[in-house]
């Protein structure tokens, strides 16, 4: 009996020793969804656009300094860090479409502009 009590004791020592070894173990991030929106704001050309190009800057650096309070232990930190760099990757990226958006209407516009005139000029001919 005393053998078998022992064992047991062993047994939730090794347990515990186990448990603890995990729960040291660095912090593992989700790092997917703001690294893609940072990647999107980079291949819709943010970076070229100036109110974007802050967003995309800032979503970087927070991923960095969420990868630093993750390396710190700092898991609650570091998930915030990731939404907010998340946020401001797709922040970016709306900006841009904006952008590009406004200059494709701006075309439109002139090409419309130009359509009636040249349509006036001909009407004018006749």
């Amino acid at each position: 009996m005393k053998k078998m009590n022992m064992a047991i004791l062993a047994g939730c020592v090794l347990f515990v020793v186990a448990i603890a070894g995990c729960g040291s173990s660095d912090v593992v991030l989700n790092k997917e969804a703001s690294t893609s929106a940072i990647r999107a704001a980079e291949e819709v050309g943010a970076s070229g656009i100036s109110s974007a190009s802050l967003y995309l800057q800032l979503a970087k650096e927070e991923l960095e300094n969420a990868q630093g309070l993750a390396e710190k232990g700092e898991k609650e930190e570091a998930e915030s860090m990731l939404l907010r760099a998340q946020a401001d990757g797709e922040l970016a990226v709306a900006l841009s479409r904006s952008d590009t958006d406004k200059k494709d209407a701006a075309k439109a516009i002139e090409r419309v502009q130009l359509l009636r005139k040249e349509n006036q000029l001909s009407k004018e001919r006749k």
